[in-house]
């Protein structure tokens, strides 16, 4: 173990170098030198809560290990020390280096007991939760991948978190995740091309990725290459500057799977689309795997060539929707298990309630509450905190006003029955249904705990309450059942003030 500035930042497995290297003694005093220094830029209570665990193994290839305890602590030196991590290691050992993060093998052993408390607590979830039977949660991703298959990810772009095991499939994306495991299973022979589309931070990237990954875990010979529209342009003007097309041409149009994210990039580039078109139309008459994400449909990305609207509707085109309250949830129990961090049942709620349309602000939300409580010296989080906390991303509601009256008056109109059926304990499908969908509005759009909505529909119980809300979710998968559902709730998201 090397001490820096005291601490033990740093456990090292040094490579021995050869040659005119640096002998490992001289390493030695280089990654303590890369201690001290990065201690001194992030400041000691940061340094010491989250890289003194960490192992540490440099090659001679300019190559940097990072052996974190779990992938908590990956996620968050990724997402706020990477850049400092990355200008140190260029200070002291003089050249760039590229950096690597591995989750050691000793550690699954000591979360798997952390993993069923969790779980154990997700099952307890106290009555102000809906349930979420219709959510599927993994058990956590591969935490046992090898060198091999992480080298064979990280040359196809691919990043090993985004895998079908860590994605919650809810009724907002049961079809979309469908799709993808049967092109995963089968590239190149259905679905081709697959276009998956949706708002901002829904999970496509994810999926795509998963995708991708799938394939290589179970045949690694094939080559599946990821990249976003914007680097695939950027390569291909450098391609153009150099004269250096040929061999662009080659990487991408000599691969059985492309993953490109964000096309609607492409939109007004004219080169690049002419392009494009062409590797679009040698992958595809090689029945070679194609994935596409946008933002928005295929038909709606404006000055997109019409041909290439055209080949991007051959196959599948899947829109990925904002998931709903139960969804939301999910996906932070989901969270819990694969940091293995403890966070109680009423923050997870107060999360989901207020992050809605954002599934990866709604996971750095997480990631900020867990990092403010491991370093809160055992204080309570109480809901002031955590609303300071997050004062940046919260959402101001778009639902104030909505009350249940409201939600029975829209969907009593909509359906065209008595407003007083909303409350009357009358069962015909015809009336039994709106009143579930009502139910089921209320409990989305509203503050109203389990009992509040039940009392408001004629004194049901919760249990009520609940049954009607998983009614709801299971129909959802149906496409017009569930355009249905977007259009009463835009309705009564137009109340009054």
């Amino acid at each position: 173990m090397i001490e820096a500035e005291g601490t033990d930042l740093f456990v090292t497995e040094l490579a021995l170098w050869s040659g005119t290297a640096k002998s490992p003694i001289d390493q030695i005093d280089s990654i303590a030198g890369a201690a001290k220094l990065l201690r001194e830029k992030i400041g000691a209570t940061m340094y010491e809560r989250w890289f003194q665990r960490i192992e540490f193994t440099k090659d001679d290839n300019a190559h940097v290990t990072l052996k974190v305890p779990n992938l908590m602590h990956q996620y968050w030196i990724e997402d706020n020390y990477l850049s400092v991590l990355q200008s140190v290691f260029l200070e002291v050992f003089g050249v760039p280096c590229e950096i690597e993060f591995m989750v050691v093998a000793e550690t699954v052993s000591a979360i798997e007991p952390q993993q069923e408390t969790v779980r154990e607590a997700a099952r307890s979830m106290d009555r102000t939760l809906a349930p979420i039977e219709t959510v599927e949660v993994a058990q956590g991703p591969h935490f046992r991948d090898d060198a091999k298959i992480l080298r064979l990810l990280a040359e196809s772009g691919l990043n090993s978190r985004f895998n079908f095991e860590s994605f919650v499939v809810g009724p907002n994306c049961s079809y979309s995740s469908a799709v993808a495991k049967a092109v995963a299973e089968k590239p190149g022979k259905t679905y081709n091309p697959l276009f998956l589309h949706g708002a901002v931070g829904l999970g496509k990237t994810h999926l795509m990725q998963a995708i991708g990954q799938e394939i290589l875990r179970n045949k690694p010979r094939k080559i599946v290459r990821y990249v976003t529209s914007e680097a695939f342009t950027n390569e291909y003007i450098e391609a153009l500057r150099h004269s250096k097309v040929s061999s662009f041409r080659q990487k991408y149009r000599k691969v059985d799977v492309l993953l490109i994210d964000d096309i609607q990039f492409f939109a007004g580039k004219g080169s690049t689309q002419e392009e494009f078109f062409h590797t679009f139309n040698d992958l595809f008459n090689s029945f070679k795997q194609i994935v596409l994400t946008s933002d928005r449909a295929p038909s709606e990305i404006k000055n997109l060539e019409d041909r290439l609207v055209s080949r991007f509707e051959w196959g599948m085109a899947t829109q990925i929707e904002s998931p709903d309250l139960e969804t939301r949830t999910a996906i932070l129990r989901q969270k819990m298990i694969d940091w293995t961090v403890q966070v109680e049942d009423w923050v997870l709620t107060f999360l989901a309630e207020n992050i809605r349309t954002n599934v990866r602000r709604l996971e750095g939300a997480l990631m900020r509450v867990a990092a403010h409580i491991s370093l809160g010296n055992g204080a309570p989080l109480t809901q002031p905190v955590v609303e300071n906390l997050l004062r940046d991303i919260l959402e101001e509601s778009d639902t104030k006003s909505v009350t249940i009256d409201w939600i029975q008056k829209v969907v009593a109109e909509h359906f065209d029955i008595r407003l007083a059926d909303m409350t009357s304990h009358r069962r015909p499908a015809s009336i039994a249904l709106p009143r579930q969908i009502a139910m089921h509005l209320a409990r989305e759009l509203t503050r109203g705990s389990l009992k509040d909505i039940g009392d408001a529909f004629g004194g049901r119980d919760h249990g009520t309450v609940i049954h009607a809300c998983k009614t709801i979710n299971k129909k959802s998968t149906d496409d017009e059942f569930r355009k249905t559902m977007v259009v009463l709730t835009e309705k009564v998201k137009q109340a009054p003030l």
